[in-house]
C-alpha cells in the first residue's frame, strides 16, 4: 500500500501540481525513481507495530471494564474501539508525521535542508531519523502533534465500526455453533 500512499498525500497536497493519478505516478517514478514509492515503507512499518499493539490491548483492557462478562455488547464494542483507536492515533501522530513527510517531500521542508543535503533537485528527505530531525527544526515538539486532532477524528469511527463488525460476526459464528452443538447434543439424548 506504500505506493498508493505515497500519491493518495502528494494528490491532496496544498498547491499539488499532479492533474491526476497517473500524472503523479508518472512524474515520481521520471523525477525520483522507484525508490521514491517506499521512501517511508520503515517508517509505516514502524507506526503501525506499536499503533496496533496499543489498538488491541486498549480495547482489551476497555472490554475488561465495560464488559467483563465478554457478552455481546455493540455499545461497549463500539465505545472500546474508539478510544482504543483514538488513543493508538494520537501516540502514533509523530511517526505518522514524519511518514508524511517522507512521502510528500514538503517544498518547505526540502528548502530549509542545509546545501550539503544534496544537490538541487535532488535533494529530498529519506529515512526515519532524517524526517525526525526535519520535524524538530521546523515545529519543535509541538510539529510531531500537527494533525493529531483531525488523526483521531478520522480512526475513532473507523475503529469502533471495525469492533462493532467483527464483534457482530463473531457472536453470529459462535451463537450458530452453539445453537447446533445443543441441538446434536439434544438428539443424541432422545
Amino acid at each position: 500500500m506504500n505506493p498508493a500512499e505515497v500519491v493518495k498525500q502528494r494528490m491532496q497536497m496544498y498547491n499539488s501540481p499532479y492533474r491526476g493519478v497517473l500524472d503523479c505516478v508518472r512524474a515520481i517514478w521520471q523525477k525520483e525513481g522507484p525508490a521514491a514509492f517506499y521512501r517511508s515503507y520503515t517508517t509505516q512499518l514502524t507506526m503501525n507495530v506499536p499503533f496496533q499493539a496499543l489498538h488491541f490491548m486498549t480495547y482489551e483492557y476497555l472490554q475488561e471494564l465495560l464488559n467483563p462478562h465478554r457478552q455481546y455488547n455493540p455499545s461497549s464494542h463500539m465505545l472500546s474501539g474508539a478510544l482504543a483507536g483514538a488513543i493508538a492515533a494520537a501516540a502514533t501522530t509523530p511517526l505518522d508525521v514524519c511518514k508524511t513527510l517522507l512521502n510528500t517531500q514538503e517544498s518547505l521542508a526540502l528548502s530549509s535542508l542545509p546545501s550539503g543535503q544534496g544537490q538541487g533537485a535532488h535533494r529530498h528527505i529519506s529515512g526515519l531519523a532524517h524526517a525526525f530531525r526535519t520535524v524538530y527544526r521546523l515545529g519543535g515538539l509541538q510539529g510531531f502533534f500537527k494533525g493529531v486532532q483531525a488523526r483521531v477524528i478520522y480512526q475513532m469511527p473507523s475503529t469502533a465500526i471495525s469492533w462493532s463488525v467483527y464483534e457482530f460476526f463473531k457472536y453470529g459464528l459462535t451463537k450458530h455453533q452453539h445453537d447446533k452443538r445443543r441441538a446434536q447434543h439434544m438428539e443424541a439424548e432422545m
